[in-house]
């Protein structure tokens, strides 16, 4: 839940585009330290090209982005800021292959943080405890589940100890019984008061652990609210005509 007023990420009228296709347009957010966003829309409405564009894996052409008071840009000394405090879980786990669990966990800690190795595989032991992994330390990704994978992921992503967590659809690659698992550890994360922002299609989950609902819809925010507001009271057309076909998807 939220811990303070102050506003950790700002957006100010950020444009993106692809060509001559404009992705996202002028869209502004606020978000505040602690808070946990679940950032809902179809396919194509711009979602996860704006968690991209928070953690600099694209660049906006126009508008500003600021995170902890320092603005996203390709500035090195920024950047290296942006990468230490902003942590990213994708839909593809994207560990590396030739590398075991614990040797995933410590890479960027001693590479980017300066950590000791050994600091570095004590945290990583914690942190695979945490999400239920623990004994898995040594097993290449190859040997997991994909809700192991992506478990190890959101472990690797703590393991610098971020400011913020960015998912991007963290369990629309995994079989479904393998969803609750990955879940039930986001859950669990945001009770600890970490900054959350959760691109997801999984409506109960937005419902029951969120603190807002952004709903992006062509390129722009179309909503955002409790939610609570979100699924029970909104008037927006193109949120209940969202929700219909979402919801009679996962019934």
């Amino acid at each position: 839940m939220t811990t303070n007023d102050l506003s950790l990420i700002k957006v100010s009228d950020v444009k993106k585009s692809y060509g001559s296709t404009c992705i996202l347009k002028k869209v502004s957010l606020e978000i505040k330290a602690g808070e946990v966003v679940a950032i809902l829309g179809a396919s194509g409405s711009g979602k996860s090209t704006f968690l991209r564009l928070l953690n600099r894996l694209e660049k906006h052409e126009e508008g500003s982005i600021i995170i902890d008071g320092v603005e996203v840009s390709d500035k090195s000394s920024s950047l290296a800021q942006l990468r230490r405090e902003v942590g990213m879980v994708f839909q593809s786990f994207n560990l590396f292959p030739h590398m075991t669990v614990l040797e995933n966990l410590c890479l960027a800690p001693i590479k980017v943080r300066g950590v000791s190795r050994s600091t570095a595989e004590k945290v990583a032991h914690e942190l695979l405890k945490k999400v239920g992994m623990g004994d898995h330390s040594h097993k290449y990704p190859h040997a997991l589940s994909g809700g192991q994978q992506q478990r190890v992921a959101i472990a690797r992503a703590l393991a610098m100890e971020p400011r913020v967590l960015l998912f991007d659809e963290p369990t629309s690659a995994l079989d479904p019984e393998m969803v609750n698992e990955v879940l039930d550890v986001m859950k669990s994360l945001a009770a600890t008061g970490i900054t959350m922002l959760i691109v997801t299609h999984e409506m109960g989950f937005a419902s029951q652990v969120a603190d807002r609902v952004v709903f992006f819809d062509k390129g722009e925010i179309a909503e955002d609210l409790p939610p609570k507001s979100f699924f029970g009271e909104s008037s927006n057309p193109r949120v209940k005509a969202f929700l219909g076909r979402v919801l009679q998807h996962q019934i």
